[in-house]
């Protein structure tokens, strides 16, 4: 079976390091923490990309749909709406993205079975 290519990734692999070691020095609970990222990302217009990296750590942590739209709720009045719409935007975006990349997951899996099965 062929290999995955490596990347140098110098700019992901300082992101993914400095996550950690933020992760690793702070005293909240996972859904604390997740809920004051995306309040974060919200306040600061992020892109897409930076919402598509908090997916599978907000699911892990138990977040759910309702919770994401109680944030927005509550931040709205502060941060304004303009940037709340942005995040909903980015946020479905986000959700697209993953859904693809799981489905690609999923095909490639499949692909790698079945060529296992004909071997």
């Amino acid at each position: 079976m062929a290999t995955a290519p490596e990347f140098d990734t110098p700019v992901l692999d300082t992101i993914a390091a400095m996550t950690i070691d933020s992760i690793e020095h702070c005293r909240m609970d996972q859904h604390t923490l997740i809920l004051s990222r995306i309040a974060a990302l919200v306040a600061m217009d992020a892109p897409a990309i930076s919402y598509l990296a908090h997916i599978d750590p907000a699911a892990k942590a138990g977040f759910t749909v309702e919770q994401l739209q109680d944030l927005l709720v509550a931040i709205a009045p502060v941060v304004g709406t303009a940037r709340v719409m942005s995040a909903a935007g980015h946020i479905a975006q986000a959700f697209g993205v993953a859904l693809a990349l799981a489905e690609s997951d999923a095909e490639a899996i499949a692909q790698a079975e079945a060529a296992r099965r004909a071997t």
